[in-house]
């Protein structure tokens, strides 16, 4: 039996909120209203870009605490990182619905009241984190740290079914937040800890049955992307997790999943080879999971670096030519500007100052450099495995055109454990050196950095931009930010119980525009009151 747990004070309350109230519509899946956060990047194009302008570089001084919710977990086993929000929440018909691992909450949108709270009793897994839930109709869809898939109603929080997406004997876990196309469920996995493949699934919404999957990695001999393995066995176990939310193109009907590290993660002299399709962005056909086109953002990556940063979908001009683009600031340091039809790229640039590549090849993907590569005795690399972007979201406002990434610059020195001809699970790591944290603005068109906010302490979180010239996001301590969205200049903060965990949304609701945001087991809603 699956347990929910309902505050008696906010069943009450939830019971008036709830009668006649509406599940959420596809249609606002496409095109989502001001009033609503229907999906983890707000819409399927991974901008987090938002139209309001109620809230602008003008008033911002003038926002206020609204209120704020502490995570009340039922009484319920506090595992890992069970009591620190990395979810999105999602704002549907004025409720929010978000998640931590093995939790579900619903919580008024206008008070912060909750409605109601599911604990799945689970059996083990990494309880890192999770990224979020995703709506459907009267359904809830959100993944567990023993690997799986889990409908719940919204307006009651009871479980409707559960489906396996992993073995967990294998150490996949689940943390990523699905992502609804048409009648699909997308559903990712987690896990670095032994070789194993990554893949990509989707599910009947009704019934939780699996329609397809793909594997990031070859599994036999011919299929595509084995002739960049030494042999069948290592690319089959060849890592290339799919953590991140995927974005989507309806007119295109593609979606985009960015794939991570091979595996053994840090020694490699087993795979020689680029090792497709890990740390690259991937389009597919989510009807049928077949591959459409790729493009690999670190070809053999020693370094730990996750390729899984957001895609972005920009519509624009190139040249004076309107283009369907695709955006990518990768976790190794360098910024890719591709045609989202075939993924050829058109801009390749660093976004922060790296060491480890010797430029571009014909392909525009970097190439690196093999005295960067880890050595039993260190190798002095930029950027770290942190990464100059890690999994926290990027934003990209079109009346800027900038893509603003929550980025770093950092040193590590790799060492590399097993140097022997046959290793396994990591091999290696790094050890770090200085940092600096920053939020950069990049132009999609040509990959320079416009400006350049540095911060004076640690921060990063996911960001989010307006069409009220505003970028919200991560300060140093415990701060929650509103910077000019055209020049990066400072322009109003916050003081919070602890580091954001989360990236900020905003929506309307009464004519009020709120802002929301995590930091570790709080939610905090701040609005605009004149």
């Amino acid at each position: 039996m699956r347990r929910v747990v309902c505050v008696v004070s906010a069943c009450v309350a939830a019971t008036a909120l709830l009668t006649g109230a509406q599940g959420l519509d596809p249609a606002k899946l496409l095109k989502p209203g001001t009033d609503s956060w229907p999906t983890y990047n707000g819409d399927y194009s991974g901008r987090r870009f938002s139209s309001l302008t109620k809230v602008n570089a003008t008033n911002v001084g003038g926002l206020s605490l609204a209120w704020m919710y502490r995570l009340n977990t039922g009484g319920g086993p506090v595992v890992g990182s069970s009591t620190t929000i990395k979810s999105t929440p999602l704002q549907i018909n004025g409720v929010l619905y978000f998640s931590t691992p093995d939790h579900v909450w619903a919580v008024d949108a206008r008070t912060g009241r909750e409605i109601w709270h599911y604990l799945w009793k689970s059996s083990g897994g990494n309880h890192l984190a999770n990224r979020g839930v995703a709506v459907l109709g009267d359904w809830l869809y959100f993944e567990t740290p023993d690997d799986n898939l889990v409908s719940l109603n919204i307006k009651d929080g009871t479980e409707r079914w559960h489906k396996p997406i992993a073995d967990l004997n294998q150490f996949y876990y689940g943390s990523v937040a699905p992502v609804i196309v048409k009648d699909h469920v997308i559903a990712g996995v987690s896990g670095d800890d032994l070789d194993i493949p990554g893949y990509l699934e989707a599910h009947d919404p009704v019934t939780g049955d699996l329609q397809w999957r793909w594997y990031v990695v070859p599994q036999k001999k011919g299929d595509p992307g084995s002739e960049t393995w030494p042999n069948e066995e290592m690319a089959r176990h060849g890592g290339g997790m799919t953590w991140t939310p995927i974005t989507y193109d309806p007119d295109l009907n593609l979606i985009y999943v960015t794939t991570g590290n091979p595996q053994p993660v840090i020694a490699h002299k087993n795979r020689p080879g680029n090792n497709l399709f890990t740390a690259s962005i991937v389009a597919l056909n989510p009807d049928t999971g077949k591959m459409v086109w790729y493009f690999q953002s670190s070809p053999h990556d020693t370094h730990d670096w996750d390729s899984t940063q957001t895609a972005v979908l920009i519509d624009g001009e190139i040249n004076g030519r309107p283009r369907k683009l695709i955006a990518q600031a990768a976790r190794n340091g360098h910024f890719f500007l591709l045609d989202r039809t075939d993924g050829k790229a058109i801009v390749s640039a660093e976004y922060v100052k790296t060491n480890w590549s010797l430029g571009y090849d014909e392909k525009g993907q970097p190439v690196p450099n093999p005295a960067k590569m880890p050595q039993v005795d260190g190798s002095l690399v930029s950027p770290n495995a942190g990464g100059a972007a890690n999994w926290q979201s990027p934003s990209f406002s079109p009346a800027t055109g900038l893509v603003y990434v929550p980025a770093a610059r950092a040193f590590s020195m790799f060492y590399l454990y097993d140097p022997s001809d046959n290793p396994q699970g990591w091999g290696g790591s790094d050890r770090g050196g200085y940092s600096e944290s920053m939020v950069q603005a990049i132009d999609y068109k040509t990959g320079k950095v416009r400006w350049s906010h540095k911060w004076d302490g640690p921060a990063r979180s996911g960001l989010l931009s307006t069409a009220g010239n505003l970028l919200f996001g991560a300060g140093p301590g415990n701060a929650l930010v509103a910077l000019n969205a055209t020049t990066g200049d400072a322009l109003w903060h916050t003081r919070l119980n602890a580091p954001i965990s989360n990236g900020p949304i905003t929506y309307e609701l009464d004519g009020l525009q709120y802002v929301i945001v995590g930091a570790s087991d709080s939610l905090w809603a701040f609005v605009m009151n004149r």
